[in-house]
């Protein structure tokens, strides 16, 4: 069975802003509660087929390390990414739509294929799960993005 869930948000900025917070995989632990570090395998550039290593949050004040591929990077417009979720095969990916120059409708999509023991879990509760902290994640995308847009920063 895959589940698939879809955030999207209006962020006050230029696309190609937004693209490079996103693509500036060491500020992922602002973004993403469960992401401790990351970065891209060996200094490699963000493309297809590159590693991205991450230290992930466990409970308990636990970690580890976890490994996701790099599927697709179409600048300033797309970039997705197949790893595991728990015992479960993953892909998520952003889509980025410029509305004017000075905003962006981005969209997170992840779909799970479920496996092993994630299979016990019905498929609406970890899909309800997946959603709220996804919904989370672009919340925090936006306000980073948005704040250096009115502070005239970077991102």
């Amino acid at each position: 069975m895959t589940i698939r869930t879809e955030s999207r948000i209006t962020i006050d900025n230029d696309v190609r802003e937004v693209w490079a917070y996103l693509c500036d995989v060491g500020r992922w632990p602002e973004w993403a509660p469960t992401v401790l570090e990351c970065r891209v395998r060996d200094g490699a550039a963000l493309e297809p087929g590159a590693r991205l290593d991450q230290r992930a949050k466990l409970i308990l004040g636990l970690s580890r390390g976890r490994s996701q591929q790099v599927t697709l990077v179409e600048a300033p417009r797309y970039v997705a990414f197949a790893g595991p979720m728990g015992t479960s095969a993953a892909r998520w990916g952003m889509e980025l739509e410029p509305l004017d120059d000075k905003r962006t409708d981005a969209t997170m999509w992840i779909e799970v294929d479920l496996g092993g023991v994630m299979r016990a879990v019905p498929g609406r509760v970890l899909k309800t799960r997946i959603q709220r902290v996804s919904d989370r994640e672009m919340l925090a995308i936006k306000a980073a993005v948005d704040s250096a847009a009115r502070e005239g920063a970077q991102p």
